[in-house]
C-alpha cells in the first residue's frame, strides 16, 4: 500500500499482527469509522474507537475531542476505555477489544495494556506517531506484564481517505 500522510499499512515482519481477522473486526470498525466522522463536525482529527466486549457486543463508542474539551488526553481510545471502566466498575477490561480507525499512540496503546484488553484492532497504520507497530510495539513488549494481541489494516482505506481529506481541507 501506498504511504500517505504518514499513514500505510503495517509492514510484515517477526510481529504477531494478525492479517486473517480483518473480515472478523469490520463491522466494529464500521462504528468506528462513523465515530470519526463525528470528530470532523467540531474541528477534531477524524479518528474513532469502540470497545467490543467479551461477548461480540459494543460496549463503548466516541471520537477524538482533543479540540471540543481542551484536553490533549481526549483521544478516542482513551474516552472509550474510561467510558467502559466506568460504566463496568472496573478497570480491568479481560475479554474486550480495542477497535479504532488510526493506529494508537504511546499513551493509548499503552492505556490499553494497563486496563488489560486482550486484542487492539485499526485500520490505518501511523508512521509518525503508532505505538502499536509502526514505531513502537508496545503492546507485544516482552518487559510487560500483559501484552496484547494485533489485528491491523481493518478498513485502512476507509480510515486513511477520512484522514487525508480531513488534513487537505485545512491546507
Amino acid at each position: 500500500m501506498r504511504s500517505l500522510l504518514g499513514f500505510r499499512q503495517c509492514r510484515r515482519g517477526s510481529h504477531t499482527v494478525d492479517h486473517t481477522q480483518t473480515d472478523r473486526w469490520s463491522n466494529a470498525m464500521q462504528v468506528a469509522l462513523e465515530e470519526a466522522a463525528a470528530a470532523a463536525s467540531h474541528d477534531d482529527v477524524p479518528i474513532g474507537a469502540v470497545l467490543v466486549g467479551p461477548d461480540g457486543q459494543i460496549v463503548a463508542r466516541d471520537h477524538n475531542r482533543r479540540e471540543a474539551r481542551g484536553d490533549a488526553s481526549a483521544h478516542a481510545e482513551m474516552l472509550v476505555l474510561r467510558s467502559a471502566s466506568e460504566s463496568l466498575g472496573d478497570w480491568h477490561l479481560d475479554g474486550h477489544t480495542l477497535v479504532v480507525t488510526l493506529e494508537p499512540c504511546a499513551m493509548c496503546a499503552m492505556a490499553a495494556v494497563w486496563a488489560r484488553v486482550d486484542r487492539i484492532v485499526y485500520g490505518a497504520a501511523d508512521l509518525k506517531a503508532g505505538a502499536v507497530w509502526s514505531l513502537y510495539n508496545i503492546p507485544q513488549d516482552e518487559r510487560l506484564n500483559h501484552r496484547c494481541d494485533i489485528v491491523a489494516g481493518v478498513a485502512a482505506d476507509e480510515a486513511e481517505a477520512m484522514l487525508r481529506d480531513f488534513f487537505a481541507q485545512r491546507r
